[in-house]
């Protein structure tokens, strides 16, 4: 190691102290999605999946809740903690995604369907979910979806891979709304061909916000968590990822001695990066304990709205 990665070194550790040091004082909580960076994974009190994160924070006794992610995923944090102090290191983490459903045109298209209920994906806008009869995660949508009756017409936002994955699977014939994560819309069968050329024996797990021909190719659909749980348990050892570059680490932790290859947005890399998860840093989280903003603030009509059909998955995640 030469000496300025070492100097680098010593500064990262002392970076983390000063970190663990706020936290301690202001009683606060560090959340992380499995799309940061390794040194913000590494220092977390919990790592998960959105909700997964927003739930065990709002268990806690915690003051300050400090959401290493992306922006709704800190509003969905705030909805669900209303009275504690929510924090995202990064105010420009925002999300593809959710950024393809604008509150204005989501609402005008929901007022010319008044005969459908809306079926929202978690990774949307607090705005959007105050429109929503009912939010989904992807390990839990298609149990939701197949609550509604045969024949009740439903609109799914505002993932349409997702949404076309779970007409797929359920037979349903949803009105799709035209978003897209770039992070997984960048995956592509031809990389994945060439992989598995160079990987016969590996397994292909894909998230469901891939297209439709990458999905067809996978051996495992299922969520980030879903698909963190399937690479420990299976006696696979290579598994070609076709994710977000983030949950690689944790696959690694959790199963040292298997191989994992994700599969490159383009040519430049060996890498897929979502470029606003990646906006986080260990700076950054440090400078947003110490001064406590950005902040994310909601308006409580914004919070009541937004919480019911939060509160209306959960209700029909138990019950059916």
């Amino acid at each position: 190691m030469s000496v300025t990665d070492n100097l680098k070194k010593m500064e990262k550790e002392k970076l983390i102290e000063k970190i663990l040091k706020i936290k301690k004082e202001k009683n606060a909580i560090i959340l992380a999605h499995y799309y940061q960076v390794a040194e913000i994974q590494d220092i977390a009190d919990y790592i998960g999946d959105s909700l997964q994160l927003s739930q065990k924070a709002a268990e806690t006794d915690a003051d300050i809740i400090v959401f290493a992610g992306v922006h709704f995923m800190a509003e969905t944090a705030k909805i669900l903690s209303p009275s504690k102090k929510v924090l995202l290191p990064d105010l420009d983490a925002g999300c593809s995604l959710a950024a393809s459903a604008p509150e204005k045109e989501f609402s005008d298209f929901v007022k010319q369907h008044p005969d459908h209920k809306v079926i929202t994906y978690i990774n949307c806008s607090a705005a959007v979910k105050t429109w929503s009869d009912v939010i989904v995660t992807s390990s839990n949508a298609v149990k939701i979806v197949e609550s509604f009756p045969k024949d009740q017409k439903l609109i799914f936002a505002p993932d349409k891979n997702l949404g076309a994955y779970i007409n797929g699977l359920t037979g349903r014939e949803m009105l799709l709304w035209d978003g897209a994560c770039e992070v997984h819309e960048a995956i592509r069968t031809e990389s994945i061909m060439k992989l598995k050329l160079e990987y016969p024996d590996a397994l292909l797990i894909a998230h469901p916000e891939c297209k439709q021909p990458v999905l067809i190719l996978a051996d495992f659909i299922g969520s980030t968590s879903a698909m963190l749980n399937f690479t420990a348990k299976d006696n696979s050892t290579k598994f070609i990822v076709a994710s977000e570059t983030g949950i690689i680490h944790q696959m690694k932790k959790l199963s040292p001695n298997k191989e994992f290859i994700v599969v490159p947005s383009d040519e430049t890399c060996a890498c897929n990066d979502c470029p606003y998860m990646k906006l986080n840093t260990l700076e950054k989280l440090y400078l947003c304990m110490l001064n406590e903003k950005p902040e994310i603030t909601l308006s409580a009509e914004v919070i009541e709205k937004a919480r019911r059909p939060i509160v209306r998955m959960l209700e029909l995640s138990k019950n059916r």
